[in-house]
C-alpha cells in the first residue's frame, strides 16, 4: 500500500509541474519568474518537483541585493523563522553550516516580507506540504501558483541530512541550480529525495499545523491543490532559544 502512495505522489507531483517550473518536478509545483515558467521540484522524487528560472532582478533592487550580498553569514546563526498562518504557528531552525546560501536566501526574503500572503498550494499526504510562490497572492493566478520565485536562483547545495519529517527543503526544476523561494516541509520520511534537494532547516515548533495543512480537503488530478489553502501571514525572523539550537542532523 505504502509503494502505491509513493507512486502516486510521485506522478502527482510531476504532472502538477508548468513544463517550464523547476519547483514543479520534486513537489509538483513550479515558480515561473519570467516569461517562461522553469520547472521546481518537491516531490517524491524531488525530481518530480519543478520550479521555474527565475528572471533577473529588476535594476532597481540592486542596492538592496548589494547590501544584502555584503552581510556576513554571522548574521545568519542560530536564527529562528517563525511562520505565523491562517491555520498556526510553524516555527523553523535553520542549517548554515550545510546550505549557508539557501538559509540566507530565505532569511533575507522573510525579512523583505516577500513570504506574507503567500499560500501553501501544493499538499499531499503521508508526503510534504509546498509553499513560497508568490504567484499564490493572487486569486486570479491561480492558474500560475506554484510557477513563480524570486527572480534570482540559489544554487544547489545538497548535503547528507536526511529528508525526514519535519525537515525543510528547497523545491527546484530538473535543473540543480534553479531554487529560488519555492520551499516544503516533510510531513513524512522520503529518502528518494535524499542528496537531490537542499535541506536547509527544520521544524521546532508546529508540525500539528503542518499535519493540519495536509490533511484538509484538497482538489485536482493529484489532490494536492487545497480547497482552501492555508495562508502565511508573515514570517519573523529572531534569534533561538536555547532550547532550538543544537548540531544538524545527520
Amino acid at each position: 500500500m505504502k509503494n502505491l502512495i509513493y507512486a502516486a505522489a510521485v506522478l502527482a507531483l510531476a504532472a502538477c509541474a508548468p513544463a517550464n517550473s523547476p519547483e514543479a518536478s520534486a513537489a509538483g509545483t513550479t515558480t515561473t519568474t519570467g516569461s517562461t515558467p522553469a520547472q521546481a521540484t518537491t516531490s517524491s522524487s524531488m525530481s518530480d518537483m519543478k520550479v521555474p528560472p527565475a528572471a533577473a532582478p529588476k535594476s532597481a533592487a540592486a542596492p538592496k541585493a548589494a547590501t544584502e550580498e555584503n552581510k556576513p553569514m554571522s548574521d545568519y546563526q542560530n536564527k529562528v523563522a517563525e511562520l505565523h498562518t491562517t491555520a498556526g504557528e510553524i516555527d523553523i531552525r535553520f542549517f548554515p553550516d550545510v546550505a549557508p546560501n539557501h538559509v540566507k536566501n530565505f532569511i533575507d526574503l522573510a525579512k523583505s516580507g516577500f513570504y506574507d500572503g503567500t499560500k501553501f498550494h501544493r499538499t499531499i499526504p503521508d508526503f510534504m506540504i509546498q509553499g513560497g510562490d508568490p504567484n499564490t497572492k493572487r486569486d486570479d493566478m491561480k492558474a500560475m501558483w506554484g510557477t513563480g520565485g524570486s527572480g534570482k536562483n540559489v544554487p544547489a547545495e545538497f548535503n547528507t541530512v536526511k529528508h525526514k519529517r519535519g525537515i525543510v527543503s528547497m523545491a527546484r526544476s530538473n535543473d540543480p541550480d534553479s531554487a529560488s523561494s519555492q520551499f516544503f516541509i516533510m510531513v513524512a520520511d522520503y529518502p528518494s529525495l535524499d542528496g537531490k534537494y537542499t535541506v536547509f532547516g527544520q521544524v521546532t515548533k508546529g508540525m500539528d499545523v503542518a499535519d493540519k495543512i495536509v490533511s484538509a480537503p484538497a482538489s485536482g488530478p493529484e489532490r494536492s491543490s487545497p480547497v482552501n489553502p492555508v495562508t502565511i501571514t508573515k514570517v519573523v525572523i529572531r534569534d533561538a532559544k536555547d532550547s532550538e539550537k543544537g548540531p544538524t542532523p545527520k
